[in-house]
Order: structure tokens, then C-alpha cells, then sequence
């Protein structure tokens, strides 16, 4: 890493480039069609009353990484940990080791925030890069596990399930 450039924690004034570079993920992994973040959403979300999920935002001049993680936790393990939903690192960026820079970051703030002792993330199927890099890391797929999502109309049936059995 750069000796001018920083990790630093994400503000309610970042959201705007925090927007720009989940952006910049979507696009990178073809999914922009599905990406529907807001300025007003992160700032809710992130810094609002109660928030769901912190950022790192790594900068010299100009954002140029973003790691966005929440508490996690484990019922096999018995044990707390972090869950990194997002990594993006600037193009010019990689190869670097502002990825691994952030991600040490987040495992260095979730021990101290929450007592993490592991981390978990996803990696997108067809990101082979991505999968080479976590690897590199000690990351271990978990054959056992296999992420699966409920949303849109299944999520708010589900939700109303319960009020229509009251």
C-alpha cells in the first residue's frame, strides 16, 4: 500500500462514494441491472438509529477501496465473527494489496468491536480473480453451505404469514 493512502471508517458523507464504487462492483460483475443501492439507503442503513453494517473506505485523493461487513455469527463455530458483503479495490489498485490491507482492517475492527473470530463472504461464481485472491488468503470454500435468497413478493408473503394467522 501507499504511504499516502489511508483505511479509514465509513461517515454518513461518504455514502455518496460508497454508492459510486458498489456501483462500480455491479458493473464489474455484470449485475448492474439487479443493483438498486441509494445514497439515502446507506446513510440509513449504515448510520442511521440502528446500523446494520459498517464501511472502510481506503483513500488517497479519491476513494479507492470500499469493504462493507456486519457481525456474523456461528452456531457450529460457538462464536462470533464478521461477514464481508462487499470488497471493491480500484483497478489501478489491484495486484497491490489494498485488498488484503482492508480486509486485515476489518478482521482488526471486528475482533475489537464484537470479538470476531473468523470471517465469512461469498464469492460471485464467475469471478475467478476473486476466487484466486480469497484463496491466496487461506479462504476455504465450505462445501456443506450454499448460500440461497428469499426476496421481493416470497419475502413479504413470508413476513405477512404471521399477521394473517393472528
Amino acid at each position: 500500500m501507499t504511504a499516502r493512502l489511508r483505511i479509514r471508517e465509513g461517515r454518513p458523507e461518504d455514502a455518496g462514494a460508497v454508492l459510486s464504487m458498489l456501483a462500480a462492483l455491479a458493473g464489474e460483475l455484470g449485475l448492474t441491472e439487479r443493483f438498486a443501492g441509494t445514497e439515502a439507503a446507506i446513510r440509513q442503513h449504515g448510520h442511521g438509529a440502528r446500523p446494520l453494517f459498517s464501511t472502510l473506505i481506503a483513500e488517497a485523493e479519491t476513494p479507492l477501496g470500499l469493504a462493507l461487513y456486519f457481525p456474523h455469527f456461528s452456531t457450529m463455530r460457538g462464536q462470533p465473527g464478521v461477514y464481508v458483503q462487499d470488497l471493491w479495490t480500484a483497478p489501478e489498485m489491484r495486484g497491490q494489496g489494498l485488498g488484503s490491507d482492508l480486509l486485515a482492517a476489518v478482521a482488526e475492527a471486528a475482533a475489537r468491536d464484537w470479538g470476531a473470530a473468523y470471517m465469512a463472504l461469498s464469492v460471485h461464481g464467475h469471478n475467478a480473480d476473486a476466487g484466486r485472491f480469497y484463496a491466496r488468503l487461506g479462504f476455504e470454500a465450505t462445501p456443506d453451505d450454499r448460500p440461497v435468497v428469499l426476496g421481493g413478493q416470497g419475502f413479504a408473503a413470508l413476513a405477512a404469514k404471521r399477521k394473517a394467522a393472528a
